[in-house]
């Protein structure tokens, strides 16, 4: 198996794996959405950190205390992962999981904005175009919720603004991952202390399987991440941008079709909005990606013919 396709089937199967996660969180109930994340914040850490002393990689740290602003970078990409996965679960448990597929539907846009408005990019023409369906989108479903479907705007602006952080700050996904949950651990320990002194807890009073899953829960966060950075090593960037809707996919169709959440015709022509968006985007992205990759070659070609130009000029005449 070459190595692109390797990375092509680590890919796939982290996609997958987070497209199956609202089947994993709902077995988790009756915990409330906090106990879940508490738990699965510091169980993360435990995980990550037996990986990181197995691998024989805690120098980083020392290098990390010693640069405040990535210190202070990491602070805010866990405060902001912590938002997109309480949100997360929350939504699941409170049988919205076709909002939360329909937010990670809309990250690729939210992303695009945040090109333009944070890193001040300029967008291609197509790209405006997209934008502006994936608009008209969120305000169809506005309307067809009732409200502002503000489950899915935070899950795609949390992690959007997540993506963008860990972008600058260029830490490899095991060690990002351990001081993100880290900086969260102390409050995540101080809300589990207090709930067990109030008697609220569930975890370790329902049943032996609730309590292994919720123990797991480190294991199914870091895995699918870990999977994702092999790929994101070996797939080319519009690979890994078809990729990334393998999992709101897969949510979707496990809330309409597991949980039998409701589809009205107003919110499929909503998401259907969606879907000519990426559409759009995607393509826009492969034919842009295809024209760098045609001026690279053109250039080396041309650089290289003037070398040869240039060496065959050099020649003594005969």
């Amino acid at each position: 198996m070459s190595d692109e396709r390797r990375g092509y089937v680590y890919g796939l199967t982290a996609y997958t794996m987070w497209g199956f996660f609202p089947i994993y969180f709902k077995l988790l109930q009756p915990s409330p959405a906090l106990e879940i994340l508490s738990h699965r914040i510091l169980w993360s850490v435990v995980f990550v950190a037996l990986l990181l002393t197995a691998m024989r990689n805690w120098r980083f740290l020392s290098r990390l205390i010693r640069t405040p602003r990535k210190l202070g970078g990491a602070a805010v990409a866990a405060v902001l992962i912590g938002v997109n996965w309480g949100t997360y679960i929350y939504a699941v448990n409170s049988s919205r999981v076709v909002e939360t597929a329909l937010g990670y539907f809309i990250t690729p846009l939210v992303v695009v904005l945040l090109g333009v408005f944070v890193l001040r990019e300029r967008l291609r023409t197509w790209q405006w175009v997209a934008v502006g369906v994936g608009a008209l989108a969120v305000a169809i479903l506005t309307v067809d919720y009732g409200r502002l479907p503000y489950i899915a705007l935070t899950l795609a602006a949390s992690f959007g603004c997540y993506g963008l952080i860990k972008k600058r700050m260029s830490l490899p996904p095991a060690e990002g991952l351990f001081v993100e949950s880290a900086v969260l651990a102390v409050p995540a320990l101080a809300y589990l202390t207090w709930l067990n002194i109030d008697g609220g807890a569930q975890f370790g009073h329902v049943s032996a399987t609730h309590t292994a899953l919720m123990l797991f829960a480190g294991v199914a966060t870091a895995v699918p991440l870990l999977l994702f950075a092999g790929a994101a090593n070996r797939v080319p960037l519009v690979g890994l941008g078809i990729l990334q809707y393998v999992a709101p996919i897969i949510q979707l169709a496990v809330g309409v079709l597991l949980y039998h959440e409701p589809m009205p015709p107003a919110r499929l022509a909503g998401f259907g909005l969606v879907w000519i968006a990426l559409v759009i985007f995607t393509v826009d992205g492969i034919r842009s990606a295809r024209a760098r990759i045609t001026a690279r070659e053109r250039a080396a070609a041309d650089a290289t013919a003037a070398t040869a130009g240039s060496a065959a000029a050099a020649l003594p005449s005969r």
